[in-house]
């Protein structure tokens, strides 16, 4: 983990409250996709953590909803705006552990942190398949760009005005896979858990103190005792959780 001062290069509105933010800066503290910053804002007391999208040797894609004072606040900043933030947090997803047939399954915000994780795992020559879930079609964000990365990409949404009707569950038949990934809220991951029939990766959205696992704060009961989201997380095993 390195904290820093980094410079905002652009912040744009990419679907219905979703913001795409990318920032200048040192980057050699992410060491895995599935990690995440922490970013302090003037007036509040608690850094908002926001998941990596993509990275390279200067600059962070974030990509971020608009659901509350913080991220609202996120939203009106201009490039050239500075911001201080903890970056590298988190665990990350474990990429050795794919198999050649790897599933992605995205839930709303849970969708960014999976484009450098596909990313990855192509370059690494596995053929990815991607389930992208969402409300409604204004909600839709980055089917182009997995598309782009050559992965086989599945949308839903809720009511049908997009993509396949239903949830993320409702394309998992579409797709044969050996492992998988996913990130999303728990709702959605529970529906996941009673259909997955291959070993897999969850990674986890929690509301967070410190961010680095000084306050115990997003502690959560595994099979191997209490594990802390933003520390020892926020990926967990599929084996390991205790639902």
């Amino acid at each position: 983990m390195t904290q820093g001062i980094y410079t905002i290069l652009s912040n744009d509105k990419i679907a219905r409250d979703i913001y795409k933010m990318i920032i200048g800066g040192d980057t050699s503290a992410i060491t895995a996709p599935g990690q995440f910053v922490n970013i302090k804002l003037e007036g509040k007391f608690l850094r908002r953590p926001i998941s990596i999208c993509d990275y390279d040797s200067n600059s962070i894609t974030l990509i971020y909803k608009v659901v509350g004072g913080g991220t609202e606040q996120m939203s009106e900043m201009k490039a050239g705006d500075k911001l201080d933030v903890l970056v590298g947090l988190g665990n990350g997803y474990n990429i050795s552990k794919s198999g050649n047939t790897p599933l992605l399954i995205g839930g709303g915000v849970g969708v960014p942190p999976l484009y450098r994780l596909c990313k990855d795992l192509i370059c690494d020559g596995k053929n990815v398949s991607v389930i992208l879930g969402f409300n409604s079609a204004d909600d839709v964000f980055y089917k182009d760009e997995f598309e782009a990365l050559g992965a086989k990409v599945y949308v839903t949404t809720a009511d049908g005005s997009f993509g396949i009707k239903g949830f993320v569950t409702d394309a998992m038949g579409e797709v044969n896979y050996d492992y998988f990934f996913t990130c999303g809220p728990e709702v959605m991951f529970r529906a996941v858990e009673k259909i997955v029939n291959t070993s897999g990766q969850y990674s986890f959205e929690e509301r967070m103190g410190c961010g680095f696992g000084a306050c115990m704060g997003c502690s959560c009961k595994t099979k191997y005792g209490n594990k802390r989201i933003c520390k020892d997380g926020p990926v967990l095993e599929r084996e390991e959780i205790i639902w």
